[in-house]
């Protein structure tokens, strides 16, 4: 009985051996856990990352122009009107850059802002003046300091070389517009999110 039982053992290691064996022909040698989340292209691989870019900068877009729009008719101060063409046709050249740049890379985009988004663009076609002025100055910085943050997150570490080209053009035209709306003396930066704390100093 003791030697039946110890052969059924035997072949049942034998299977389970060979079953481990057939896998690690069947698999590759080495799999990055990453790479399994992304999306090979000619340019690179296209991460989760890299997508979610070309969305938020679609749909910065996407409220941006019309703010621009509101700015040339609502506004009471002159400098604010000028900021707003300038975004606004800035903006038209950035979303034509992203549109280009998602339909070679094969990704879609969205045709709405999100909800944040539709809301600030309510509140700000409700107002007129110097509340418009005020409004329109600190939530497109505000904005712009968001996507900027994923901008340069991206621009670091994607693998994808068309992405890196986009994500630099993006940061360019970011920081224009920053500079544009704090040219109006009209953003509150204490308002603005905390920089993040220093990381702390290595020990020798």
């Amino acid at each position: 009985m003791q030697r039946l039982l110890r052969g059924e053992m035997f072949m049942l290691g034998g299977f389970v051996a060979a079953a481990a064996a057939t896998i690690l022909l069947i698999l590759p040698p080495s799999i990055d856990p990453a790479d399994a989340q992304r999306t090979r292209t000619p340019s690179g691989p296209l991460s989760a990352a890299d997508i979610d870019l070309l969305i938020k900068v679609r749909q910065a877009g996407l409220w941006e122009m019309p703010a621009g729009e509101y700015a040339a008719t609502r506004a009471q101060s002159q400098r604010v009107k000028q900021v707003g063409k300038q975004i606004m046709g800035e903006h038209q050249k950035l979303d034509q850059l992203t549109r280009d740049t998602a339909a070679e890379l094969g990704v879609a985009l969205p045709d709405e802002p999100n909800p944040d988004q539709q809301r600030w663009l309510a509140q700000l076609a409700a107002e007129s003046g110097p509340a418009f002025d005020q409004d329109y100055a600190n939530l497109l910085r505000a904005a712009h300091g968001k996507v900027f943050s994923t901008l340069a997150l991206v621009r670091a570490g994607t693998r994808n070389d068309k992405i890196r080209k986009f994500a630099q053009e993006g940061i360019n035209f970011v920081m224009r517009h920053m500079t544009y709306l704090e040219s109006t003396g009209l953003v509150d930066h204490n308002q603005l999110p905390e920089p993040p704390p220093p990381s702390p100093v290595p020990t020798p």
